[in-house]
């Protein structure tokens, strides 16, 4: 029997559903207690990435601290943090959670307004944490998902390229640990592993599912397989604007 149902609007309906939830609240409390609203959305993103990740992995913020020569090492407090439930937590209490490097699957920082011009500050903020993670990379641990979430941003497609790659670049040092970047609801943006250049997509209002299903298939321990279209039923490559160059 054949199904009647749309993968295509079934997941441009996330992007629906995250662009509602940030109405909801500022048509409440308007525009001046941005802090307020960028906590309600970070909240909003983990409950929505945990109805589609397994249960096995936890969705918290907090912190990921390590030992390193006898002292204890720490990262700033990161909006979404994702870790294995196989592993011990260090602290927890409600939403909030201490971990150690080797459960954790993946971590995002979220973003309410990106402009472009703070772009350098939010790369380079959470490529410390990839950077941070390494250790448990070349043990052959896990390999995290690294990402940067942001509900609005640039929107002015001709002017996208000139005011955003520089300043990406300038956030990144010695290595690029970041896997994606959505801008806005419509600007997606992804670090494949085999290539040293981000590519920039003008996938209208797929973004944040983009977003998520990357999330999902770096998460899993076991590729999607046969199961790929159903997380990614669109097509991104034909709307490529342009790469960005990582020359490390």
């Amino acid at each position: 029997m054949d199904s009647i149902f749309n993968l295509e609007e079934f997941h441009k309906s996330i992007t629906g559903e995250l662009v509602s939830a940030r109405n909801r609240v500022r048509n409440l409390i308007g525009n001046k207690n941005w802090g307020e609203e960028g906590r309600y959305k970070e909240a909003i993103l983990r409950n929505l990435i945990k109805r589609f990740i397994s249960p096995r992995y936890i969705v918290g913020t907090g912190f990921i601290v390590k030992n390193v020569n006898g002292k204890i090492r720490c990262t700033t407090q990161i909006d979404i943090l994702i870790f294995d439930s196989n592993y011990p937590i260090l602290f927890s209490e409600g939403d909030f959670y201490i971990v150690t490097p080797n459960s954790v699957k993946a971590v995002i920082e979220v973003k309410t307004r990106l402009r472009s011009g703070d772009l350098t500050e939010v790369v380079e903020k959470i490529n410390e944490i990839g950077s941070f993670l390494e250790e448990t990379r070349m043990l052959g641990k896990y390999d995290p998902f690294i990402g940067i979430f942001s509900y609005e941003g640039h929107h002015s497609i001709p002017s996208l390229e000139s005011n955003i790659k520089d300043r990406i670049i300038n956030g990144i040092k010695n290595q690029c640990y970041i896997d994606c970047i959505t801008l806005n609801k419509d600007i997606f943006i992804k670090y494949p592993s085999l290539e040293d250049k981000f590519q920039v997509y003008h996938a209208k209002d797929f973004s944040f599912s983009f977003f998520i299903s990357n999330l999902i298939k770096k998460v899993m321990d076991e590729p999607m397989g046969d199961e790929s279209p159903t997380w990614f039923p669109k097509d991104k490559g034909n709307t490529k604007l342009f790469d960005i160059d990582v020359d490390i």
